[in-house]
């Protein structure tokens, strides 16, 4: 957990200073608290004594009565060997009611500032350790969102979420709670233990029997819980991830009426970290009384011990009252220590999943020196394989292919070929494993990523639109776009038509996920929103899978009048046809690399693939 603490900025350093003084104030001022508790009692005694001297003994309200109380002091200062006590004679002698209010005056004022400096340290910890929480959100994200495909996959989406979101609260309360307590408590403790050996040893004895009672409690459950805090968050993630799945698949989910099925699951992982809460609830609120229990032991102790040694006479009431709050203070700093100690296991869980995230080395990372590019819109595969991390088989073997600027280069093949694997590895969302991915001339690993990204419009599979405007969704990523190259992108992705009909046309909203319009609605946006970059290379992961036949051939028509090469893959023949290459995919091995009318030729794999879809009259076979 330290050593997220690097986090921490200049500011917050110099504010934890000034808690630690002021959290010395704060116990300066409880001690001193404690004397004036002490004074205002011996005043009140005192001053009782002063008014009604027969409380002490009948001869000496007979001296007064006769001569004052200066006769009794020079009377008593005239005969040394009856040893009486001249200072409380002295004390009793001068009482005043002005000492009473002089000192209650000073406890109060001493309980505002004692008041004023906890709430400022409240505040100051509170300021640290929502920055630092601000700053750990910050910086999770960032390292997620510099992932590639590989690190993403070593986490689970809602894992990824609950560490940013639960795991980086958590560390925030322990925070507050360390910030508060872990100066404060350990000072508190030290501090009033040693006012109170100077009180009494018999007391002190007492008092340490206490903590030694308290701290072994807690620790035994420390012991205890810690095992069920290191499960809750993976718990926590297991409950996100079914809810998840509840609720992005929940029209499959009725399709096949399995809402008791997910339910059940449902329940099941609510209910592991419900035995998981409770456990810890029911094992946590022994505190609580056993805290109550030690108290009020130490207080029956020293009650007890104090009307023995004032009955002797080595004591008074005053000194017994605050060794009193001396104790209390010292069991309650060793429970705030404790109470820290039993809280943070779960903090520490969370702040090593935060770190596991932010250590986890990149496999996909910008050279230090970025190579001068050499040409325009070619990308070309020298000898690439790629396999995945784990994996002894490769899913793309040796594959060779070479697309000069503006040729359409498309890729067909089974489903599991290895076709979206293949093309992610030009926007470098994986890294090849052995070979090369060219784009102008220059290996991707020698292009930062932002460069190499500037250069592609890609359009994935399964078209993705953020909550926005349709404009802000063909304009994301692209600062300044003119409404004219707005409009210009739609229509070359035929999506001018249906968004001119919508009520705001351009400025209509589009929900998360693009769940308010159709799936082809969805891939022309995606497709207009590669446009509006005007990159030199295209990638199309198969994004004409939801258009109709008459709209994918406007859309690759439209296409043709841009200048930049066109990456496609495709499971319709007809989306094809026209492709300057068309490479063919099994089993991650290229088994045919030409032109549609050679391939019906001299591939297998390809024809078996045409003849599926079409008949041999169409095919001109």
């Amino acid at each position: 957990m330290f050593r997220l603490y690097k986090k921490l900025s200049v500011r917050d350093w110099i504010l934890l200073i000034v808690l630690a003084g002021l959290t010395v104030l704060q116990v300066y001022c409880t001690m001193t608290l404690v004397d004036f508790i002490q004074k205002i009692i011996q005043s009140i005694t005192y001053l009782n004594y002063h008014n009604n001297p027969a409380l002490i003994s009948e001869n000496l309200a007979a001296l007064v009565a006769q001569g004052g109380w200066q006769a009794v002091l020079d009377a008593a200062a005239g005969h040394p060997e009856l040893n009486i006590d001249m200072a409380m004679l002295s004390a009793v002698a001068n009482a005043a009611v002005g000492d009473v209010w002089y000192n209650g005056g000073m406890m109060l004022l001493i309980a505002l500032a004692t008041a004023a400096t906890q709430t400022l340290v409240g505040l100051i910890a509170a300021f640290i350790a929502s920055g630092h929480a601000a700053r750990l959100r910050s910086a999770v994200y960032a390292k997620v969102d510099s992932f590639s495909i590989a690190e993403r996959e070593k986490f689970s989406t809602p894992s990824l979420i609950t560490r940013t979101t639960n795991d980086v609260q958590q560390v925030m309360l322990a925070n507050i709670l360390m910030l508060r307590m872990a100066f404060a408590a350990p000072v508190t403790a030290i501090w009033a233990i040693l006012k109170i050996q100077a009180a009494s040893t018999q007391l002190t004895v007492a008092t340490i029997v206490a903590v030694v009672v308290l701290v072994v409690f807690l620790m035994a459950l420390l012991l205890v819980v810690m095992p069920k805090f290191k499960a809750m968050q993976k718990l926590i993630d297991k409950l996100n991830c079914v809810a998840r799945e509840n609720l992005t698949g929940i029209r499959v989910i009725r399709a096949y009426n399995a809402e008791d099925y997910q339910q059940g699951k449902f329940e099941k992982a609510n209910e592991s970290i419900t035995r998981a809460q409770l456990f810890t609830g029911r094992v946590m609120s022994l505190m609580s009384p056993v805290m109550i229990l030690i108290m009020n032991g130490v207080s029956l102790a020293i009650y007890w011990l104090g009307a023995s040694l004032i009955n002797k006479g080595d004591t008074d009431y005053a000194t017994i009252a605050a060794f009193m709050q001396l104790a209390s203070q010292i069991i309650m700093a060793f429970m705030m220590l404790m109470m820290m100690f039993v809280l943070m296991p779960r903090a520490q869980v969370s702040a090593n999943r935060i770190n596991e995230v932010l250590n986890t080395p990149l496999s996909v990372k910008d050279p230090e020196t970025e190579k001068e590019r050499t040409e325009v819109g070619t990308v070309e595969f020298k000898n690439v394989s790629f396999g995945y991390n784990g994996s002894s088989e490769m899913v793309i073997k040796n594959v060779s292919f070479r697309a000069e600027k503006g040729q359409t280069v498309a890729f067909i093949g089974s489903t599991g070929s290895g076709k979206s694997t293949l093309i992610n590895l030009v926007p470098r969302f994986f890294d090849a494993t052995d070979g090369e991915v060219l784009v102008d001339g220059v290996n991707v690993k020698d292009l930062k990523q932002s460069t190499l990204r500037s250069l592609i419009g890609y359009v994935p599979q399964k078209g993705l639109l953020f909550s926005g405007t349709v404009k802000s969704n063909i304009a994301f990523g692209t600062d300044g776009l003119s409404d004219e190259k707005v409009v210009r992108a739609a229509k070359i992705a035929e999506a001018d038509e249906f968004v001119s009909k919508m009520e705001n046309g351009y400025d209509s909203e589009i929900a998360q996920g693009g769940k308010n319009v159709s799936g082809g609605q969805k891939q022309r946006l995606s497709i207009a929103r590669a446009v509006a970059v005007d990159p030199e290379i295209f990638i199309f992961d198969d994004s004409f899978s939801a258009l109709d036949y008459k709209t994918d051939k406007k859309v690759r028509e439209n296409l043709k009048e841009v200048e930049a090469t066109k990456l496609i893959i495709a499971q319709r023949i007809g989306t094809i046809l026209d492709a300057d290459q068309i490479i063919v995919l099994d089993s991650g091995k290229v088994v045919g690399c030409a032109k549609h009318e050679e391939l019906l030729r001299t591939c297998d794999v390809y024809r078996e693939i045409a003849l599926s879809q079409l008949s041999k009259e169409e095919l001109g076979l």
